[in-house]
Protein backbone atom coordinates (compact mmCIF):
# COMPACT_ATOMS: atom_id res chain seq x y z
CA UNK A 1 0.00 0.00 0.00
CA UNK A 2 1.22 3.51 -0.70
CA UNK A 3 1.61 5.91 2.19
CA UNK A 4 0.72 9.59 2.17
CA UNK A 5 3.33 11.82 0.64
CA UNK A 6 5.60 14.17 2.55
CA UNK A 7 5.76 17.22 0.30
CA UNK A 8 7.78 20.41 0.44
CA UNK A 9 6.40 23.05 2.76
CA UNK A 10 5.44 26.46 1.35
CA UNK A 11 8.18 29.05 1.74
CA UNK A 12 6.78 30.87 4.74
CA UNK A 13 7.80 31.44 8.36
CA UNK A 14 8.48 28.04 9.94
CA UNK A 15 8.48 27.82 13.74
CA UNK A 16 10.65 25.13 15.36
CA UNK A 17 8.94 21.76 15.52
CA UNK A 18 9.01 19.61 18.68
CA UNK A 19 10.31 16.09 18.25
CA UNK A 20 7.55 13.59 17.66
CA UNK A 21 7.56 9.91 16.84
CA UNK A 22 5.21 8.92 14.03
CA UNK A 23 3.77 5.48 14.72
CA UNK A 24 1.49 3.24 12.70
CA UNK A 25 -1.51 1.14 13.66
CA UNK A 26 -3.17 -1.44 11.42
CA UNK A 27 -6.72 -0.43 10.63
CA UNK A 28 -9.47 -2.28 8.81
CA UNK A 29 -8.20 -4.26 5.83
CA UNK A 30 -4.58 -3.80 6.94
CA UNK A 31 -4.56 -0.07 6.20
CA UNK A 32 -1.62 1.66 7.89
CA UNK A 33 -2.87 4.53 10.03
CA UNK A 34 -0.28 7.08 11.15
CA UNK A 35 -0.58 8.47 14.68
CA UNK A 36 1.47 10.48 17.16
CA UNK A 37 1.16 11.97 20.62
CA UNK A 38 2.65 14.83 22.60
CA UNK A 39 1.91 16.95 25.66
CA UNK A 40 1.22 15.99 29.25
CA UNK A 41 -1.92 15.28 31.20
CA UNK A 42 -4.94 13.05 30.65
CA UNK A 43 -5.24 11.59 27.14
CA UNK A 44 -7.36 13.45 24.60
CA UNK A 45 -7.61 11.80 21.19
CA UNK A 46 -8.37 14.07 18.25
CA UNK A 47 -10.73 12.12 16.02
CA UNK A 48 -9.38 12.96 12.62
CA UNK A 49 -11.07 15.04 10.00
CA UNK A 50 -9.74 14.77 6.46
CA UNK A 51 -7.63 17.93 6.53
CA UNK A 52 -4.70 16.75 8.63
CA UNK A 53 -1.05 15.88 8.14
CA UNK A 54 0.89 14.82 11.24
CA UNK A 55 4.11 16.41 10.04
CA UNK A 56 2.81 19.47 8.20
CA UNK A 57 0.40 20.54 10.96
CA UNK A 58 3.28 21.42 13.29
CA UNK A 59 4.47 24.04 10.80
CA UNK A 60 1.04 25.45 10.08
CA UNK A 61 -0.16 28.82 11.45
CA UNK A 62 -3.65 27.36 11.07
CA UNK A 63 -3.08 24.27 13.28
CA UNK A 64 0.06 24.91 15.34
CA UNK A 65 -1.75 26.70 18.19
CA UNK A 66 -4.11 23.73 18.59
CA UNK A 67 -1.11 21.45 19.15
CA UNK A 68 0.86 23.82 21.37
CA UNK A 69 -1.96 25.07 23.58
CA UNK A 70 -3.88 21.83 24.06
CA UNK A 71 -0.62 20.00 24.76
CA UNK A 72 -0.10 22.21 27.81
CA UNK A 73 -2.81 20.38 29.77
CA UNK A 74 -3.56 17.11 27.95
CA UNK A 75 -1.63 14.33 26.26
CA UNK A 76 -2.83 14.96 22.72
CA UNK A 77 -3.11 11.92 20.45
CA UNK A 78 -3.57 12.65 16.73
CA UNK A 79 -3.83 10.48 13.66
CA UNK A 80 -4.26 10.88 9.91
CA UNK A 81 -7.44 9.35 8.54
CA UNK A 82 -7.23 6.50 6.02
CA UNK A 83 -6.45 7.92 2.60
CA UNK A 84 -5.02 11.14 4.01
CA UNK A 85 -1.86 12.68 5.43
CA UNK A 86 0.80 10.11 6.33
CA UNK A 87 -1.62 7.17 6.41
CA UNK A 88 -2.11 4.83 3.44
CA UNK A 89 -3.54 6.58 0.40
CA UNK A 90 -4.42 3.44 -1.57
CA UNK A 91 -7.87 3.05 -0.06
CA UNK A 92 -11.34 2.57 -1.52
CA UNK A 93 -13.46 2.04 1.61
CA UNK A 94 -14.25 5.30 3.41
CA UNK A 95 -17.35 3.98 5.17
CA UNK A 96 -18.09 4.95 8.76
CA UNK A 97 -17.46 1.39 9.95
CA UNK A 98 -14.02 1.36 8.32
CA UNK A 99 -13.13 4.71 9.87
CA UNK A 100 -14.35 3.61 13.31
CA UNK A 101 -12.33 0.39 13.02
CA UNK A 102 -9.22 2.46 12.22
CA UNK A 103 -9.89 4.63 15.24
CA UNK A 104 -10.32 1.56 17.44
CA UNK A 105 -6.88 0.39 16.28
CA UNK A 106 -5.31 3.74 17.16
CA UNK A 107 -6.86 3.79 20.64
CA UNK A 108 -5.66 0.22 21.25
CA UNK A 109 -2.16 1.17 20.08
CA UNK A 110 -1.95 3.99 22.63
CA UNK A 111 -2.39 1.53 25.50
CA UNK A 112 -4.76 3.86 27.33
CA UNK A 113 -7.67 1.97 28.92
CA UNK A 114 -9.82 5.11 28.75
CA UNK A 115 -9.58 8.31 26.72
CA UNK A 116 -11.42 11.55 26.10
CA UNK A 117 -12.36 12.34 22.50
CA UNK A 118 -12.23 15.55 20.49
CA UNK A 119 -14.27 15.05 17.33
CA UNK A 120 -13.74 17.88 14.87
CA UNK A 121 -15.75 18.50 11.71
CA UNK A 122 -16.35 15.22 9.85
CA UNK A 123 -14.37 13.40 12.54
CA UNK A 124 -17.24 14.07 14.93
CA UNK A 125 -19.24 11.23 13.36
CA UNK A 126 -16.48 8.74 14.19
CA UNK A 127 -16.18 10.18 17.71
CA UNK A 128 -19.90 9.82 18.36
CA UNK A 129 -20.05 6.31 16.90
CA UNK A 130 -17.07 5.18 18.98
CA UNK A 131 -18.52 6.73 22.16
CA UNK A 132 -21.80 4.90 21.54
CA UNK A 133 -20.13 1.57 20.79
CA UNK A 134 -17.47 1.71 23.54
CA UNK A 135 -19.00 3.62 26.46
CA UNK A 136 -16.55 2.12 28.95
CA UNK A 137 -13.54 3.45 27.05
CA UNK A 138 -14.67 7.10 26.75
CA UNK A 139 -14.39 9.44 29.74
CA UNK A 140 -15.85 12.46 27.95
CA UNK A 141 -16.68 13.67 24.47
CA UNK A 142 -15.92 17.06 22.90
CA UNK A 143 -17.41 18.01 19.54
CA UNK A 144 -16.29 21.03 17.52
CA UNK A 145 -17.89 21.99 14.22
CA UNK A 146 -19.93 18.82 14.45
CA UNK A 147 -21.92 17.05 11.79
CA UNK A 148 -25.59 16.42 12.55
CA UNK A 149 -25.22 12.66 12.25
CA UNK A 150 -27.72 12.31 9.42
CA UNK A 151 -27.28 11.92 5.65
CA UNK A 152 -26.80 15.05 3.57
CA UNK A 153 -29.87 16.05 1.60
CA UNK A 154 -29.96 17.93 -1.68
CA UNK A 155 -33.54 19.11 -1.65
CA UNK A 156 -33.48 21.26 -4.76
CA UNK A 157 -31.85 21.09 -8.15
CA UNK A 158 -29.73 24.07 -7.16
CA UNK A 159 -28.47 22.23 -4.07
CA UNK A 160 -27.42 19.28 -6.21
CA UNK A 161 -25.81 21.53 -8.84
CA UNK A 162 -23.79 23.21 -6.10
CA UNK A 163 -22.56 19.86 -4.77
CA UNK A 164 -21.62 18.75 -8.28
CA UNK A 165 -19.69 21.99 -8.72
CA UNK A 166 -17.68 21.34 -5.54
CA UNK A 167 -16.84 17.84 -6.72
CA UNK A 168 -15.79 19.12 -10.14
CA UNK A 169 -13.54 21.74 -8.54
CA UNK A 170 -11.86 19.05 -6.46
CA UNK A 171 -11.43 16.75 -9.46
CA UNK A 172 -10.02 19.45 -11.74
CA UNK A 173 -8.09 21.74 -9.45
CA UNK A 174 -7.09 20.01 -6.22
CA UNK A 175 -3.71 18.65 -7.31
CA UNK A 176 -2.66 21.70 -9.33
CA UNK A 177 0.28 23.71 -8.08
CA UNK A 178 -1.64 26.98 -8.40
CA UNK A 179 -4.19 27.16 -5.55
CA UNK A 180 -6.97 29.05 -7.35
CA UNK A 181 -9.49 26.20 -6.91
CA UNK A 182 -8.39 25.29 -3.39
CA UNK A 183 -8.55 28.93 -2.32
CA UNK A 184 -12.35 28.76 -2.66
CA UNK A 185 -12.41 26.02 0.00
CA UNK A 186 -9.90 27.91 2.13
CA UNK A 187 -12.04 31.05 2.20
CA UNK A 188 -14.99 28.97 3.37
CA UNK A 189 -13.06 27.23 6.15
CA UNK A 190 -11.15 30.24 7.50
CA UNK A 191 -12.67 33.47 6.14
CA UNK A 192 -10.99 35.46 8.90
CA UNK A 193 -7.48 34.28 8.01
CA UNK A 194 -4.65 36.48 6.78
CA UNK A 195 -2.82 35.74 3.54
CA UNK A 196 -0.09 33.67 5.20
CA UNK A 197 -2.63 31.44 6.92
CA UNK A 198 -4.59 31.03 3.71
CA UNK A 199 -1.48 30.03 1.77
CA UNK A 200 -0.66 27.38 4.36
CA UNK A 201 -4.18 26.02 4.22
CA UNK A 202 -4.08 26.00 0.41
CA UNK A 203 -0.97 23.83 0.61
CA UNK A 204 -2.36 21.56 3.33
CA UNK A 205 -5.27 20.67 1.08
CA UNK A 206 -2.95 19.70 -1.77
CA UNK A 207 -0.69 17.53 0.37
CA UNK A 208 -3.48 16.03 2.49
CA UNK A 209 -4.69 13.59 -0.18
CA UNK A 210 -5.50 12.95 -3.83
CA UNK A 211 -8.56 14.38 -5.59
CA UNK A 212 -9.95 10.86 -6.00
CA UNK A 213 -9.71 10.12 -2.28
CA UNK A 214 -11.28 13.43 -1.33
CA UNK A 215 -14.28 12.96 -3.61
CA UNK A 216 -14.83 9.32 -2.58
CA UNK A 217 -14.48 10.21 1.08
CA UNK A 218 -16.81 13.19 0.71
CA UNK A 219 -19.54 11.05 -0.86
CA UNK A 220 -19.20 8.37 1.85
CA UNK A 221 -19.40 10.93 4.65
CA UNK A 222 -22.49 12.53 3.16
CA UNK A 223 -24.27 9.17 3.53
CA UNK A 224 -23.49 8.66 7.25
CA UNK A 225 -26.49 8.19 9.54
CA UNK A 226 -25.70 7.67 13.24
CA UNK A 227 -28.82 9.18 14.79
CA UNK A 228 -29.74 5.91 16.50
CA UNK A 229 -26.22 5.53 17.93
CA UNK A 230 -26.10 9.12 19.15
CA UNK A 231 -28.95 8.40 21.55
CA UNK A 232 -26.81 5.71 23.24
CA UNK A 233 -23.96 8.07 24.12
CA UNK A 234 -23.55 8.27 27.90
CA UNK A 235 -20.27 10.19 28.21
CA UNK A 236 -20.43 13.82 29.36
CA UNK A 237 -20.46 15.83 26.14
CA UNK A 238 -19.31 19.38 25.33
CA UNK A 239 -20.35 20.85 21.98
CA UNK A 240 -18.41 23.89 20.75
CA UNK A 241 -19.75 25.63 17.67
CA UNK A 242 -18.81 28.85 15.88
CA UNK A 243 -21.90 30.96 15.31
CA UNK A 244 -20.92 32.10 11.81
CA UNK A 245 -19.35 28.84 10.57
CA UNK A 246 -20.07 28.64 6.83
CA UNK A 247 -18.89 25.01 6.50
CA UNK A 248 -21.04 23.53 9.27
CA UNK A 249 -24.34 25.18 10.08
CA UNK A 250 -25.02 26.08 13.72
CA UNK A 251 -28.23 24.08 13.38
CA UNK A 252 -26.14 20.90 13.40
CA UNK A 253 -25.09 21.56 16.98
CA UNK A 254 -28.70 22.20 17.95
CA UNK A 255 -29.71 18.86 16.45
CA UNK A 256 -26.90 17.00 18.22
CA UNK A 257 -27.63 18.45 21.65
CA UNK A 258 -31.19 17.17 21.34
CA UNK A 259 -29.90 13.65 20.69
CA UNK A 260 -27.22 13.30 23.39
CA UNK A 261 -28.10 13.21 27.07
CA UNK A 262 -25.84 15.29 29.35
CA UNK A 263 -24.61 17.44 26.44
CA UNK A 264 -23.83 21.14 26.81
CA UNK A 265 -23.55 23.61 23.93
CA UNK A 266 -21.21 26.60 23.89
CA UNK A 267 -21.58 29.14 21.07
CA UNK A 268 -18.32 30.72 19.94
CA UNK A 269 -18.17 34.18 18.38
CA UNK A 270 -16.40 33.27 15.15
CA UNK A 271 -17.02 32.78 11.44
CA UNK A 272 -14.13 30.31 11.12
CA UNK A 273 -14.65 26.57 10.89
CA UNK A 274 -11.11 26.20 12.24
CA UNK A 275 -10.51 28.69 15.05
CA UNK A 276 -7.47 30.91 14.56
CA UNK A 277 -4.95 31.77 17.26
CA UNK A 278 -5.51 35.53 17.18
CA UNK A 279 -9.31 35.60 17.54
CA UNK A 280 -11.18 35.88 20.87
CA UNK A 281 -12.99 32.60 20.26
CA UNK A 282 -9.72 30.66 20.63
CA UNK A 283 -9.02 31.37 24.33
CA UNK A 284 -12.73 30.83 24.98
CA UNK A 285 -12.43 27.41 23.33
CA UNK A 286 -9.34 26.58 25.39
CA UNK A 287 -10.95 27.63 28.67
CA UNK A 288 -13.98 25.44 27.99
CA UNK A 289 -11.90 22.41 27.04
CA UNK A 290 -9.53 22.76 29.98
CA UNK A 291 -12.38 23.08 32.48
CA UNK A 292 -14.18 20.14 30.88
CA UNK A 293 -11.04 17.97 31.13
CA UNK A 294 -10.39 18.84 34.79
CA UNK A 295 -12.14 15.71 36.19
CA UNK A 296 -9.89 13.56 34.01
CA UNK A 297 -6.82 15.36 35.34
CA UNK A 298 -7.88 14.69 38.94
CA UNK A 299 -8.69 11.07 38.11
CA UNK A 300 -5.30 10.69 36.46
CA UNK A 301 -3.55 11.87 39.62
CA UNK A 302 -5.54 9.50 41.80
CA UNK A 303 -4.96 6.70 39.33
CA UNK A 304 -1.20 7.34 39.30
CA UNK A 305 -1.07 7.02 43.09
CA UNK A 306 -3.13 3.85 42.94
CA UNK A 307 -0.87 2.40 40.23
CA UNK A 308 2.20 3.11 42.32
CA UNK A 309 0.71 1.10 45.18
CA UNK A 310 -0.32 -1.62 42.73
CA UNK A 311 3.18 -1.87 41.24
CA UNK A 312 4.63 -2.15 44.72
CA UNK A 313 2.24 -5.07 45.32
CA UNK A 314 3.59 -7.05 42.35
CA UNK A 315 5.65 -10.09 43.31
CA UNK A 316 9.24 -10.49 42.15
CA UNK A 317 8.19 -13.21 39.70
CA UNK A 318 5.36 -11.09 38.31
CA UNK A 319 7.86 -8.29 37.68
CA UNK A 320 10.20 -10.77 35.96
CA UNK A 321 7.41 -11.78 33.60
CA UNK A 322 6.47 -8.15 32.85
CA UNK A 323 10.11 -7.23 32.23
CA UNK A 324 10.34 -10.04 29.69
CA UNK A 325 7.09 -8.90 28.07
CA UNK A 326 8.55 -5.40 27.84
CA UNK A 327 11.32 -6.86 25.67
CA UNK A 328 8.69 -7.94 23.16
CA UNK A 329 8.77 -11.65 24.05
CA UNK A 330 5.64 -13.75 23.68
CA UNK A 331 4.43 -16.08 26.43
CA UNK A 332 6.28 -19.10 25.05
CA UNK A 333 9.59 -17.23 24.94
CA UNK A 334 9.03 -15.81 28.43
CA UNK A 335 8.34 -19.29 29.76
CA UNK A 336 11.50 -20.68 28.16
CA UNK A 337 13.64 -17.83 29.43
CA UNK A 338 12.40 -18.03 33.01
CA UNK A 339 12.11 -21.81 33.22
CA UNK A 340 8.34 -21.69 33.71
CA UNK A 341 5.39 -23.30 32.01
CA UNK A 342 3.34 -21.21 29.60
CA UNK A 343 0.35 -21.62 31.88
CA UNK A 344 2.33 -20.22 34.82
CA UNK A 345 3.37 -17.22 32.72
CA UNK A 346 -0.27 -16.64 31.80
CA UNK A 347 -1.25 -16.83 35.46
CA UNK A 348 1.42 -14.29 36.47
CA UNK A 349 0.26 -11.94 33.73
CA UNK A 350 -3.37 -12.33 34.74
CA UNK A 351 -2.50 -11.63 38.38
CA UNK A 352 -0.49 -8.57 37.35
CA UNK A 353 -3.36 -7.20 35.26
CA UNK A 354 -5.72 -7.67 38.19
CA UNK A 355 -3.42 -5.83 40.61
CA UNK A 356 -2.94 -2.99 38.13
CA UNK A 357 -6.67 -2.74 37.41
CA UNK A 358 -6.26 -3.62 33.73
CA UNK A 359 -8.41 -5.73 31.45
CA UNK A 360 -9.16 -6.36 27.80
CA UNK A 361 -6.89 -6.49 24.78
CA UNK A 362 -4.94 -3.42 25.87
CA UNK A 363 -4.01 -4.88 29.27
CA UNK A 364 -0.64 -6.30 28.21
CA UNK A 365 0.47 -3.09 26.49
CA UNK A 366 -0.68 -0.98 29.44
CA UNK A 367 1.09 -3.21 31.98
CA UNK A 368 4.31 -3.12 29.96
CA UNK A 369 4.02 0.67 29.64
CA UNK A 370 3.68 0.94 33.42
CA UNK A 371 6.82 -1.13 33.99
CA UNK A 372 8.77 0.93 31.44
CA UNK A 373 7.48 4.22 32.85
CA UNK A 374 8.77 3.34 36.30
CA UNK A 375 12.15 2.17 35.04
CA UNK A 376 11.59 -1.40 36.19
CA UNK A 377 12.34 -3.09 32.87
Amino acid sequence: MSVGRVLAEPQLRVPPVPEQEIRFARGQGGVRVAWAKHGSGPPLVVVSCWLSHLQHDWHSPVWRHFLDDLGQFVTLVRYDERGFGMSDWTVTDFSLDARVADFEAVVEATGYPQVALLGMSSGSAVAMAYAARHPGRVTRLILHGTVAGRPATFETETDWDEEQTWRSMIRVGWAKEHPVFRRTFTQGFIPGANEEQMRWFDELQRMASSPENIITSRIAKQAVDIRAEMQRITAPTLILQAIGDAVVDFGNALEVIEMITHARLVALDSANHILLADEPAWPAFLDEVQAFMEPDRHAMGASARARQLAVEALSARELDVLRAAAQGLDNEAIAAGLGLSVRTVERHLSNSYGKLGLSGRAARAAAVAEVLRRGLA
